[in-house]
């Protein structure tokens, strides 16, 4: 089966670096194969019979000496996900919009209550799994987006772009 697991915290503003040729290895090494990353951020792409999360975050604490939390998806999540956000939704200068992948704890749809929106310039969409969320760049200090940090759902999330979201749709399912 295919998966995605994505990384929370690495290389964000040169913090917890980690090299994408050896967090390759660290999932090879696990036996997971046809292993590849996609951009600097934490994306691995894999094939496994199975997969254990708390197996892949040992592992990265051994190799990299910080804690590292992940979040997997499989082929069917991500393409269940990807087909509920609506196409016009994208990231680009008159949009942003991310994708909020959910850890276990919070996936549910009380988890969207549990986030400061404004009404009025916010779009958010729960998907199992994840968090999608779409604001007009010019309603940004508006949005309750830029309000996220600290609450309990971004601690228990990671989150990528839409643009991300729909191109590891796309590396996954090959």
């Amino acid at each position: 089966m295919k998966y995605v697991a994505l990384l929370r915290g690495i290389n964000v503003g040169g913090n917890n670096k980690v090299e994408m040729s050896k967090l390759k290895k660290v999932f090879k090494d696990l036996g997971y194969e046809n292993v590849l990353t996609y951009i600097n951020s934490g994306n691995v792409i894999f094939d496994a019979d199975k997969t254990d999360v708390s197996v892949i975050e040992r592992a990265l604490k051994k190799n990299f000496k910080f804690d590292i939390k992940v979040v997997v998806r499989d082929l069917k999540n991500i393409q269940k996900l990807c087909k509920a956000i609506p196409k016009e939704w994208v990231n680009d200068p008159e949009q942003k919009t991310d994708v909020l992948f959910l850890w276990e704890e919070y996936d549910n749809k009380k988890s969207l209550d549990l986030i400061n929106i404004n009404k009025d310039v916010d779009n958010l969409l729960y998907v199992s799994g994840a968090i999608v969320w779409n604001v007009q760049r010019k309603d940004y200090k508006k949005s309750g987006m830029n309000k996220l940090i600290g609450t309990p759902v971004y601690k228990h999330m990671t989150s990528r772009n839409v643009n991300t979201t729909r191109k590891l749709l796309e590396l996954v399912g090959k």
